[in-house]
């Protein structure tokens, strides 16, 4: 998934957003419940780039059928450090339509969950199309 590698390493959210499907679902690594749709997606992947920092994937992993991805990446939040990985699948269109994300270790995804919690408000705004 070259594409959305190289727009999330551009900080393109335009062009990150263009690669989601409407019906895309995000799974994070930190809350249990999904988020269905494109505009809730997007405004958290904004959101995420506001609270990661030195963000840079490491590794790329494609299946041999071209519809599902991992991408390995290393991030800081705050004082932790962390791995993770964002999992994508891509429907007959070539969008991402699921986005699955973990990281580890624990302390650095409870830390990502405290920065995330802050930033939900103003995620939930962008979401509704105030930006």
């Amino acid at each position: 998934m070259q594409a959305f590698r190289k727009a999330v390493e551009a900080n393109d959210h335009d062009a990150i957003e263009a690669l989601l499907a409407d019906d895309v679902v995000f799974t994070s690594p930190v809350v249990f419940k999904p988020y269905p749709g494109k505009a809730i997606t997007a405004a958290i992947l904004r959101g995420v780039t506001r609270v990661f920092e030195d963000f840079h994937y490491v590794r790329e992993i494609n299946d041999a059928g071209g519809r599902d991805h991992a991408l390995v990446f290393a991030a800081r939040v705050g004082d932790r450090d962390l791995t993770g990985c964002d999992f994508l699948h891509v429907n007959d269109e070539g969008l991402i339509d699921e986005f699955t994300v973990m990281v580890r270790p624990l302390s650095a995804a409870q830390a990502l969950q405290v920065a995330m919690a802050e930033q939900f408000d103003r995620i939930a705004q962008e979401a509704a199309g105030a930006r």
